[in-house]
């Protein structure tokens, strides 16, 4: 399981006003990954609001309405070994604020079945 939110006690820490303290978790389940929302201010994977729904590789979620958009990649963990990354798309047109200081990866979870975490 991985469980995204504003507390320090979730393995994908993100620092926003509109991200509950414990907003979403992934839930493996067999061979097959879901979404549950956690957080008050809803979660949306590909803009349909959810409660729980499976997921696949590169689905894209979005965390409340106006919320940061995070896209998941299954299976890319064990490439990684075992490292959980966050990596910004850039334009090389519009300058974008660094967001950098706004997410953390928590350490504390080294399961190499897990799926990365990408900041969309």
């Amino acid at each position: 399981m991985i469980r995204i939110g504003r507390a320090t006690d979730n393995q994908v820490i993100l620092y926003s006003a509109v991200v509950s303290r414990h907003h979403v978790e992934l839930r493996r389940r067999g061979s097959t990954w879901e979404i549950v929302n956690l957080g008050a201010n809803g979660t949306y994977l590909d803009g349909k609001r959810i409660s729980e729904a499976p997921i696949g590789d590169g689905a894209l979620i979005r965390l409340a309405r106006s919320g940061p958009q995070i896209q998941i990649h299954l299976g890319m963990a064990e490439v990684m070994e075992g490292q959980k990354i966050i990596s910004q798309k850039r334009s090389p047109v519009e300058p974008q604020p660094d967001k950098s200081r706004d997410t953390l990866v928590n350490p504390r979870s080294d399961n190499r079945e897990d799926p990365t975490v990408t900041d969309a």
